[in-house]
C-alpha cells in the first residue's frame, strides 16, 4: 500500500488516506476478505493521527468497500469488487466533454462522495470538461413513507423521523449543487446544469446511477432497524442502509450488448418518465 502523502495535495489528510486505501482495494493490492493493519499501523505508515484514519476508514466504511468486526478488526468485504465500481467510473465520466449523471434513491449522500475527487481535479485544471448535467431524485419526505420510519413498539410512519432523513438528503444534495454550481460561476466548465426533484408516494428502495447515457449502477437497499439519535434521544428506526448495497453495473460495451444497451435504456426511459410527470422541484 502506497504509504506517503502527497504534501502539494490540497485534500485534507484523511481524503488523501482514503484514496490510498480504496486504490490498494481497486487494484488488489489488498483483497476481499483481507484483514487491514490496526489504525495505530495505519496512523504509523501514513505519518498521521488515529484520528484521521478512523476518518479515512469511516468513508471506505460508508463506500461498502469495507466492514468492521467487533473485536476482530477492519476487514475489506467480500463484495468488494462488486461494489467498487461506481467511483471510479464516475471518475471516469467526468474525462468527457459533455458529463451527464442521474441520481435516484433516498439520499445521495455516495453520489457526493464519489463526485469529490473529478470535481477537485476540474478545480486544479486536471479535467475540463465542457458541460456537466447532473439530476437528482429523491422521495418527499415531506409525505409518509415506510421506511425510514419509527420501530420499537409504536412501529409507523412518523415525521421526526423523515425529518432527520430529509435533512440528510437535502445536505447531500444542497452540497452537489452548491459544488457544481460553483463551476460554472468560476468558469471552469462553461454550461452547468444541476437540478433535484421530488416524488411523493413512491418509495425508493434501491438505488441507481446513470452515466453520460452508456452505464447503470443499480442496487436494493437492505432496510435494517436500528437505534438513532433524534434530538438527544435513541429512536428505534426501519432504515435503508446504503452502505450495504451492492450495486451491479450495465452497460452499452457489455458482452452480450444488446442486453446491456437494453437495460441502459429502459433505466433511462424510467428515470425521464418519473422526472417529468411526479417529479417536483425542490431548492435545497
Amino acid at each position: 500500500m502506497e504509504q506517503q502523502l502527497d504534501p502539494s495535495d490540497p485534500r485534507p489528510p484523511f481524503k488523501q488516506v482514503a484514496n490510498a486505501l480504496r486504490a490498494a482495494i481497486l487494484t488488489k493490492k489488498v483483497k476481499a476478505g483481507e484483514k487491514l493493519p490496526s489504525q495505530n499501523e495505519l496512523a504509523t505508515q501514513y505519518g498521521v493521527a488515529r484520528m484521521t484514519i478512523q476518518q479515512a476508514l469511516r468513508i471506505l466504511r460508508d463506500e461498502g468497500l469495507i466492514v468492521s468486526r467487533v473485536g476482530s478488526g477492519v476487514y475489506v468485504r467480500e463484495q468488494a469488487d462488486q461494489t467498487v465500481g461506481l467511483r471510479p467510473r464516475v471518475e471516469k465520466a467526468f474525462e468527457r466533454d459533455a458529463v451527464r449523471i442521474d441520481f435516484a434513491g433516498l439520499t445521495g449522500e455516495t453520489l457526493l462522495g464519489a463526485l469529490e475527487e473529478p470535481i477537485d481535479r476540474i478545480r486544479r485544471g486536471r479535467l475540463t470538461p465542457q458541460s456537466i448535467s447532473i439530476r437528482i431524485l429523491l422521495p418527499d419526505f415531506d409525505k409518509p413513507i415506510a421506511v425510514p420510519s419509527r420501530a420499537g413498539t409504536d412501529p409507523g410512519d412518523d415525521p421526526v423521523v423523515r425529518e432527520r432523513e430529509a435533512g440528510i438528503a437535502h445536505r447531500s444534495a444542497g452540497e452537489i449543487t452548491q459544488a457544481v454550481r460553483e463551476l460554472g460561476e468560476l468558469g471552469l466548465v462553461p454550461k452547468v446544469e444541476v437540478e433535484a426533484r421530488v416524488v411523493a408516494g413512491i418509495p425508493m428502495m434501491f438505488k441507481l446511477y446513470a452515466l453520460n447515457d452508456e452505464e447503470i449502477f443499480f442496487g436494493f437497499y437492505p432496510v435494517v432497524e436500528r437505534d438513532v439519535e433524534i434530538d438527544g434521544n435513541s429512536v428505534p428506526i426501519f432504515d435503508a442502509v446504503g452502505k450495504d448495497t451492492v450495486l451491479f453495473r450495465h452497460s452499452t460495451g457489455d458482452n452480450d450488448q444488446a442486453t446491456g444497451a437494453q437495460y441502459v435504456d429502459q433505466a433511462r426511459r424510467w428515470f425521464d418518465s418519473l422526472w417529468n410527470t411526479l417529479g417536483q422541484v425542490r431548492e435545497l
